[in-house]
Order: structure tokens, then C-alpha cells, then sequence
């Protein structure tokens, strides 16, 4: 276990996080070579009733489900189901033709997307944005959200099938930029395997693992656990947050039929542990093996080249590290914004899941808050801080 001092400043660290009202209630959770050292649970999960946060409180992961999509296209990957060059309209009709959008004119791509792209964020795929490939992007996930609860909704593969239709808006490879590509590595697997995605998760990933609170929606009984989000309030205080995004259901209360490989999943902090625990033990985990050390050695290396590498470092909090296969990955600490290792790895959510794993250090962190465009915040790097600098 931690030293007293630390778990003490710890603890007060995140209950001036929560007394300052930046958010509303956090679980904390330390591993070290595999054994638990540090758990904390404080605040609200529900500040209008009262309800306290606890250790089954249910979180929405937002993009921490993108590092869960990526382990399912290894498993495809090791069964030798896939072939990483694999165009995807192979599998994704819809990516047949594709056109790149240069100086304001769509041109034919100069090579197809694959599936190598999709897992680099180096697809031409965005999120949005001002040029035609964003607007259509921003136009597409209206649609899914208009969508939503009606009688015709938007499915993991239609979504897929669209998404390629849009102009990229850069040469697939050419250079890196955050986007849809996980959403569509989803829909790759649903085409291979001949499964929902959300089946496919549940038979070979979190069912072996132990995952039972992990999944796109929650069954009635569960839906009391789920933490509410907050937003600020421009007078230095939280309101609640309750609007659909990125074609998720806030309340996650119907079995969607767009499972978004990029953003879908819920899940507990002890769930979340047993994923980041198998990926540190080289893809076991209690005796289930799910994937070989060397491809999670190959699914944790910093993968983009020079040129690529020039998108990633327009994301400024991130400076001192690569990405790959759906993770950041540390590759010069010195220039990080944080104490941390080389080959330290992991994601975070747009309601601020997040976790690290070091293997150096024989670390890992979870941190579980919902927060509206939370992210990695100033709160998850001082905890790290104490943490790193500690072990």
C-alpha cells in the first residue's frame, strides 16, 4: 500500500478538486505490478439527490473505449482474419472511391484507407471542422442523432458505410488527425466476425475477463449506478449535463443499434482494471489468455512516422509523446507536461475516463469523473504527478 503521507495528499489533492467545484466526484485507482496499492472514492455521482459516488458507480468511457476497439482488430489480427493493409472497402463497401478534399476540390484518394490507417488516426477521418469532409461528418452525426430513439436508426455499419462516403481531408497516411477511424474499425469487425460488435466485445473480451458492468447500454438494474454528468457553469459552479453525443444515448437506456467502437462503451473502475491489467500482463488475465505478448508489445509502440507524427504534435498537452492502435504512447518525458516513462501508454474520454499504464514502473492509474469536455484535466495530471514521482 501507499505510504500514509501520499494516500493522504492524494486525497485531499481530489477533494479540492471537488470542493472548487471543477468536478463533482471522482474514483481514484493505483496499481503497482499488478496488486492494488491505492483506491478513493469521493463526491457526488448525482448532486440534486445526493448520491454518493461508489466503487460500482458506472462511468461513460467516451474515446477510453478506443484502446478496447483496438484490442478486438488485434485478436481479428492474430487468428490471421485481417491483413492490416486490408483496404477497408473490403470489408466497408462504402470506402470503395474514395475523394480527398485539396485547396476547396475533392480529388480521387491517391490509395485506398486501410486498416492500418483506421488504428494510426492517419485516415483522413475527422470529427468535424470547417472544410467538406467535417461539415459532412458534423452533418452525419446529426442524422444519428436525429435518429436515435426512432423507428429507423442509424446501425454500427450504415454509420461506417456513410462515414467512407465523405471526402477525407488528407491522403490516407499522409498525416494524422483525431477523428472517426475507431468508430469504423468497430464496423470492421463486425463484417469479419458476422457478429453486432457489441457481441463480439462481450464473447471474447470482456466475458473472459470478468467484465460484467462493461457494455453499450445498461439493463434497468444497473441504471441507478450511472454517474450523472456536469458542465460548468460560468459562475465558478457545475450544472447538470444531459444532451445525446457522438450518437450516444446519454442515459444509455435501450440497446443501441450504433455501437461506436470510438466513444460507446460504460463501465466501473474495477472493469476498467481488469482491461489495463491484462494489456500489463502481456494480454492475460487470471489465466485467460487473450492476446500474445508480442502483439501487445506491437500494440503499445509509438507507430507514426516523421511526417505523421507533425499532427499528433498540434495536440499540445500531449507534447513528449507518439500515438498508436488507439493510444497515446510516451516517447520523450522531458518534454511532457507530466512526470512519466517512456513506452507509458493509454487514452482518456471527452468526460474525463481515464487511465495509464507504465510498464517501466510497473503502473497503472484509472481515474473515472464525468465532465463535459473533460479530457485529461488538470486534476487526473496532478494526481498522476504525486503518484509518478512517488513509485
Amino acid at each position: 500500500m501507499l505510504e500514509p503521507n501520499i494516500t493522504n495528499l492524494l486525497k485531499n489533492t481530489l477533494k479540492a478538486s471537488i470542493d472548487n467545484k471543477e468536478i463533482a466526484g471522482a474514483n481514484f485507482m493505483v496499481l503497482k505490478d499488478g496488486n492494488e496499492v491505492f483506491y478513493h472514492e469521493d463526491g457526488l455521482a448525482d448532486l440534486e439527490s445526493g448520491r454518493p459516488i461508489t466503487r460500482d458507480s458506472i462511468f461513460r468511457l467516451y474515446s477510453m473505449t478506443k484502446p478496447v476497439t483496438s484490442t478486438s482488430i488485434m485478436m481479428l489480427l492474430e487468428r490471421g482474419a485481417i491483413d492490416l493493409f486490408d483496404p477497408v472497402s473490403r470489408y466497408i463497401p462504402g470506402f470503395k472511391n474514395q475523394q480527398v478534399e485539396k485547396n476547396g476540390e475533392l480529388v480521387p484518394a491517391g490509395r485506398e484507407v486501410n486498416i492500418h490507417d483506421l488504428l494510426n488516426m492517419t485516415s483522413g477521418l475527422v470529427y468535424g471542422g470547417t472544410n467538406q469532409g467535417g461539415q459532412q461528418t458534423d452533418a452525419l452525426f446529426q442524422e444519428l442523432g436525429s435518429r436515435l430513439n426512432g423507428d429507423n436508426p442509424m446501425s454500427t455499419l450504415e454509420f461506417a458505410n456513410r462515414l467512407g462516403q465523405i471526402p477525407l481531408s488528407f491522403e490516407p497516411g499522409s498525416y494524422w488527425q483525431y477523428g472517426t477511424s475507431a468508430d469504423v474499425l468497430g464496423a470492421v469487425v463486425e463484417a469479419v466476425s458476422g457478429m453486432r460488435y457489441g457481441q463480439f466485445l462481450k464473447k471474447e473480451i470482456f466475458e473472459p475477463l470478468g467484465m460484467k458492468d462493461t457494455g453499450f447500454w445498461l439493463p434497468e438494474e444497473k441504471r441507478q449506478r450511472l454517474v450523472k454528468t456536469y458542465q460548468d457553469d460560468g459562475e465558478g459552479g457545475l450544472k447538470l449535463y444531459s444532451h445525446s453525443h457522438l450518437g450516444i444515448a446519454h442515459q444509455l437506456d435501450r440497446d443501441p443499434a450504433f455501437e461506436s467502437g470510438g466513444a460507446g462503451l460504460a463501465s466501473t473502475i474495477d472493469d476498467a482494471a481488469k482491461f489495463t491489467a491484462m494489456l500489463m500482463n502481456q494480454g492475460s488475465f487470471n489465466g485467460v489468455q487473450l492476446l500474445k505478448p508480442r502483439t501487445v508489445q506491437y500494440m503499445t509502440s509509438a507507430a507514426l512516422t516523421e511526417w505523421q507524427q507533425k499532427g499528433f504534435d498540434t495536440w499540445h498537452t500531449l507534447r513528449g509523446h507518439s500515438y498508436g492502435n488507439q493510444m497515446r504512447i510516451m516517447t520523450d518525458p522531458g518534454k511532457a507536461g507530466f512526470i512519466g516513462s517512456p513506452g507509458e501508454y493509454g487514452w482518456d474520454g471527452w468526460l474525463g475516463a481515464y487511465f495509464s499504464n507504465s510498464p517501466r514502473d510497473g503502473l497503472t492509474i484509472l481515474f473515472m469523473i464525468q465532465k463535459k469536455d473533460g479530457g485529461t484535466m488538470p486534476i487526473t495530471r496532478k494526481l498522476r504527478n504525486i503518484v509518478f514521482s512517488t513509485l
